[in-house]
């Protein structure tokens, strides 16, 4: 039996058998089990998709049984790249990681519907070391603050953002009107509630911006990698 799945794996061309085509379909299953895990460790929170993560090993599957279809027949394989190619995808990526993970699902695909399951399982388990490493990886989030408030204010406004934050707060924008100024400054959110002056850090900077008087709205929002596209 042993020896069976050996010729089995061996298997790389010519005329297909049940039990190979089988064979290929099945392994390409269990690869994408260890990519479905992978994607389930490396995401968390609101950017993780089920629905994504299955489509990833669906996507396995069925690349493995294009890759069976097509063999070595030069022209199906032809036919095939042209059928596909009208074929437009427009689902946003949430997370450039994503795109990772449909490349991996392909390439795995393609080897086991070859026959090279070697490469396909060396690979995996080098990818998904890889990602479990550095998945988790994430650039910091940002803060913006939006401070809209009258004309006399202006100088107030400014010189109190950089007595909070010095040369840590970048001013994005300054919108102004006859009687108005808008103010917005872009932060890394781990500064947010971090004064750059001990005279600074006795009050919020909410608190502050307010007592100067005038101030019609004062926003903060924050951005991170898990709100996009």
């Amino acid at each position: 039996m042993r020896e069976y799945l050996f010729q089995l794996l061996e298997t790389s061309g010519g005329d297909l058998t049940a039990e190979t085509i089988a064979l290929r379909l099945a392994v390409s299953t269990v690869i994408a089990a260890l990519l479905f895990l992978s994607y389930r460790l490396s995401h968390s929170g609101s950017i993780y998709s089920a629905k994504f993560n299955v489509s990833l090993v669906a996507l396995t599957v069925i690349t493995t049984t294009v890759m069976i279809v097509i063999g070595n027949n030069i022209a199906l394989s032809l036919g095939m790249v042209g059928a596909l190619s009208i074929v437009r995808f427009r689902t946003a990526i949430k997370d450039s990681r994503d795109t990772i993970y449909i490349f991996w699902a392909i390439v795995v695909g393609i080897c086991c519907g070859a026959g090279d399951y070697l490469t396909a399982a060396a690979g995996s388990a080098f990818v998904f070391l890889v990602l479990l490493l550095f998945g988790r990886i994430r650039s910091d989030s940002r803060a913006l603050l939006i401070l809209r408030t009258a004309r006399l204010n202006e100088s107030k406004a400014e010189a109190l953002i950089f007595q909070y934050y010095d040369r840590k707060a970048i001013l994005r924008a300054k919108n102004t009107t006859e009687d108005t100024v808008e103010f917005i400054y872009e932060l890394n959110s781990k500064y947010l509630n971090k004064a750059a002056s001990q005279k600074a850090a006795d009050k919020s900077i909410t608190e502050a911006i307010y007592a100067i008087g005038g101030v019609e709205y004062f926003n903060i929002v924050l951005q991170n990698d898990e709100i996009s596209g």
